[in-house]
């Protein structure tokens, strides 16, 4: 155990783990962020099954099929340019982070429309890694504390 001969040395103990944890905690997030953007690319182009609270994707449409089949795709839902799966991106912020797509279409097929039956890409690839997202924020904030991750050989990344 460490021990501290003045309140000095105690206070910037303190001060120096908060940014440790903090920094810390930050690349456990960026690490969590990609696993799920990971996760949402991976569904692109196949039929999901039910995910919590998210059904299984619905068949396309006889209509799509043939517009996949033209455009040389097949049976593949939400992969007929690549578009879709190549917008979806993560970012982070100090201790914030958003996965997702800024492309419109992206908004339709996770939630439908009236015409579209809802094809969730997103919500799905955050729920399946809940546990695993759970461990690498674990992993990444007791890094902070025991002094950074090759300390104890602890691996945030995985």
């Amino acid at each position: 155990m460490r021990e501290f001969n003045d309140l000095s040395s105690f206070i910037l103990h303190f001060a120096t783990l908060e940014v440790a944890v903090q920094k810390s905690a930050e690349r456990a997030l960026d690490r969590s962020l990609q696993v799920i953007e990971e996760t949402a690319k991976a569904e692109i182009g196949h039929y999901q099954p039910a995910a919590g609270p998210f059904n299984e994707w619905a068949q396309l449409a006889e209509s799509t099929l043939k517009h996949h089949e033209r455009m040389g795709v097949g049976d593949s839902p939400l992969l007929v340019t690549g578009e879709l799966y190549a917008s979806i991106e993560h970012e982070r912020s100090g201790g914030e982070g958003v996965v997702g797509t800024k492309l419109e279409k992206g908004k339709w097929q996770e939630f439908g429309t009236d015409k579209i039956p809802p094809r969730p890409f997103m919500g799905p690839a955050a729920y399946v890694n809940k546990e695993n997202i759970e461990k690498i924020m674990a992993r990444g904030v007791t890094a902070g504390l025991i002094g950074g991750n090759a300390l104890l050989g602890h691996d945030i990344t995985k």
